[in-house]
């Protein structure tokens, strides 16, 4: 009687064998299909072409890229193909971020306070050293306004007209508004020349150019909000607000149209704040005194007094003009 081979169970002739040639098989029907559509949904995210990823993938199982696929290869494919859709959708997510952080970080001063973060917090200089975990929690910073926005610096107002390639600045942005807007570019600079307190055909002082700036900007990315509020206008601010500002806008508000920060704006509301931003600033710098300039009143008797303070923090010669002063009085007596 025979006997089986020790450490071996008891299998009936021949099935070893065929259980041998299950992976030497084509790809089921089953198989291919999980496999297409892994390839598919790849294909959606990048710009890589099918062909591509079936040869991409052969080559990274050992395979020649006309070799067939076996049901023994079906295995490590499906990892490959995961891992490849793993590491697209990680790329689609981290260019949604930079591209959300990138317009954000064209508003006020917000580019400032998320270099001064990632400095202090990453040790870092550029949005492109971070992880995508530390760009998603710098968009969500930003986006809930928990970033400390610092003030931008202000250059001294100047009375000069301004000059050609600021006038060509102003129009390219006024342009950039009239067509987000709707509104022709002469109305706007109509505004502009009336918010700068000049008359048609006058030159506007470089001295608003800043302002100027800040307004068409705000303008600009608040025509692209359907539900602008005064949270929202104040985040569009190439400067935003100071707490003092805020607050008299917010009344301003409360006082003419009972709106809070969270009231939908209508685009003339939008327009009128706008304006009473520029307006306020402008007011306040005009009345900034520049204590620097100011010269003291002449006095007939400042020599005197100045050398008396000279000769005080000298005693001995303080005591040589008394005694010369009062020889001269002896000798006149």
């Amino acid at each position: 009687m025979t006997q089986p081979i020790s450490g071996l169970p008891a299998r009936p002739p021949g099935e070893g064998t065929a259980t041998n040639t299950i992976g030497e098989q084509p790809l089921s029907t089953q198989q291919r299909t999980v496999l297409e559509r892994l390839i598919t949904r790849l294909v959606a995210l990048t710009s890589q072409q099918s062909a591509g990823v079936w040869a991409a993938m052969k080559h990274d199982l050992g395979l020649k890229n006309d070799a067939q696929l076996l049901s023994k290869h079906f295995p490590a494919a499906e990892q490959n193909l995961n891992q490849r859709l793993e590491s697209a959708q990680q790329t689609r997510t981290v260019r949604q971020v930079v591209a959300q952080l990138t317009e954000l970080l064209s508003q006020g001063n917000n580019r400032q306070a998320v270099s001064d973060y990632i400095r202090q917090q990453y040790g870092q200089t550029a949005l492109s050293q971070l992880t995508p975990d530390q760009l998603k929690n710098v968009l969500q910073l930003l986006q809930s306004n928990q970033l400390e926005i610092p003030q931008p610096q202000q250059r001294p107002g100047t009375t000069r007209p301004l000059q050609p390639a600021e006038h060509n600045t102003l129009n390219q942005m006024v342009n950039k508004v009239a067509a987000a807007t709707g509104e022709s570019s002469k109305i706007i600079w109509q505004s502009m020349l009336e918010l700068s307190g000049v008359k048609t055909g006058e030159l506007i002082p470089a001295k608003h150019f800043n302002q100027l700036m800040t307004w068409l900007q705000a303008r600009q990315t608040l025509s692209d909000q359907k539900a602008p509020t005064l949270n929202s206008l104040q985040a569009a601010l190439k400067q935003p607000m100071e707490p003092q500002e805020f607050s008299a806008l917010r009344d301003y508000a409360q006082q003419n149209w009972q709106a809070t920060p969270q009231t939908i704006l209508t685009p003339a509301q939008v327009q009128d704040l706008l304006n009473q931003v520029f307006l306020k600033r402008v007011e306040r710098s005009q009345d900034t005194l520049d204590i620097s300039h100011i010269q003291p009143i002449y006095s007939p008797f400042t020599p005197f007094i100045e050398n008396l303070k000279a000769m005080s923090a000298r005693p001995g010669l303080m005591l040589v003009m008394l005694l010369v002063v009062i020889f001269l009085l002896w000798i006149v007596i």
